[in-house]
């Protein structure tokens, strides 16, 4: 067998890309066939319950996939899900070689598709390495979500070069620039839900809409976390359509539950702890968003409730829009509120990235916490 093709891996990561906003709670794919050298049939998974990348690159190949070799970004599923299982297709298309870029984290494939195909006399191939680990982290709210039946967490905030979020007085439009607002819209985009305290909406009664078009394929959640259910319903969110959840520690008799029901606003009661608690249980919470199928949560404050989801080390991955700015303000509020962490206990971040956005920066990373498996210091 010829050597793996950098250049068809690229493209079928290429490919894959052109699905970020549209596929879940299914993964990001994409394939390519190449015979004698070049393509003769390319695709990507679109959406949940339409044909995945493998079968549509197949079909557009057509009798030019004998022999030929199919890229792919991710295993080829073995089992019935929305649409039928695709290694059978693949093997049947008579390619000569898979050359997969990360198997499945889905245990119900989990490297028995790349078995099949095996069994079937089709050569596989798995990237190298540094392939697998790009595949992982393309798809890491599906791998979160089918791995722990969780949502993947973003906790993103803005804030100035002193570490404030707002100043002293509470005001905070616009700590960053028009760029830096566009990119955390898009962020949006991503995410199946978004989710802030009730401070926030008292504050800034934000609508937690997406707004740039991009995703017209996936339900947006609008999620306020509200322990003592003290929200406003004639809050923004709460007055316009879509999908609106207030997740309280409160009891379902409490008046306000009702209220909020004329408005089409469901609402959780799930209290942590004991009887009585003022806390929401939030890892009940992402739970129960997991099990209705929500892959990705966006956490956008305020400081109290990023701390909470810091502090049940939930977060996944930071977005934090840094402004070159300084405010100043021993009252002014920032990013994590809580009571913070003892300095060999933080989470730190690995794979940072810097992104300029006009005057400001985009800093994002994975967390990493000293009790995960394997932290290093």
């Amino acid at each position: 067998m010829p050597p793996i093709d950098p250049a068809w891996l690229e493209r079928a990561f290429a490919l894959a890309e052109k699905g970020r906003f549209s596929t879940s709670p299914n993964p990001m794919v994409g394939a390519v066939v190449v015979s004698r050298g070049r393509v003769v049939g390319e695709a990507f998974h679109r959406r949940a319950g339409e044909p995945h990348a493998e079968i549509l690159a197949l079909r557009r190949a057509g009798r030019a996939a004998k022999g030929a070799d199919l890229y792919v970004t991710l295993e080829p599923c073995s089992h019935e899900g929305r649409t039928p299982p695709c290694a059978p297709a693949v093997a049947a298309s008579g390619v000569r070689r898979v050359v997969a870029a990360s198997i499945d984290p889905n245990p119900k494939v989990s490297g028995r598709g790349l078995a099949a195909l095996r069994r079937a006399g089709v050569g596989v191939v798995l990237a190298p390495a540094a392939w697998r680990r790009r595949a992982a982290e393309q798809n890491e709210r599906f791998r979160t979500w089918v791995m722990d039946g969780r949502p993947f967490v973003l906790a993103k905030w803005a804030e100035s070069l002193d570490g404030k979020t707002a100043e002293a007085s509470g005001r905070s439009r616009w700590i960053t620039g028009e760029a830096a607002r566009r990119r955390a819209m898009e962020l949006r985009e991503e995410y199946d839900a978004i989710l802030v305290g009730a401070g926030t909406v008292d504050a800034d009664d934000p609508l937690l809409t997406r707004r740039l078009g991009r995703n017209r394929s996936t339900e947006q959640w609008r999620i306020v976390v509200d322990g003592r259910l003290r929200v406003s319903e004639k809050a923004r969110l709460f007055r316009s359509p879509g999908r609106r959840l207030v997740v309280t520690a409160a009891p379902l008799t409490h008046p306000k539950v009702a209220r909020l029901a004329a408005r089409g606003v469901e609402v959780w009661s799930l209290p942590a702890g004991a009887s009585g608690s003022k806390r929401v249980d939030l890892r009940r919470l992402v739970s129960e968003l997991g099990a209705r199928e929500v892959t990705g949560l966006m956490v956008e404050g305020g400081a109290e409730t990023l701390w909470g989801f810091f502090a049940a080390d939930l977060v996944d991955r930071t977005a934090v829009f840094l402004a070159p700015r300084v405010l100043g303000g021993r009252q002014a509020p920032g990013g994590v509120g809580g009571r913070g962490f003892a300095l060999e206990r933080t989470p730190t971040l690995r794979d940072v990235r810097v992104e300029p956005l006009g005057p400001d920066w985009l800093l994002t990373g994975r967390v990493e916490r000293p009790d995960r498996p394997g932290h290093t210091k």
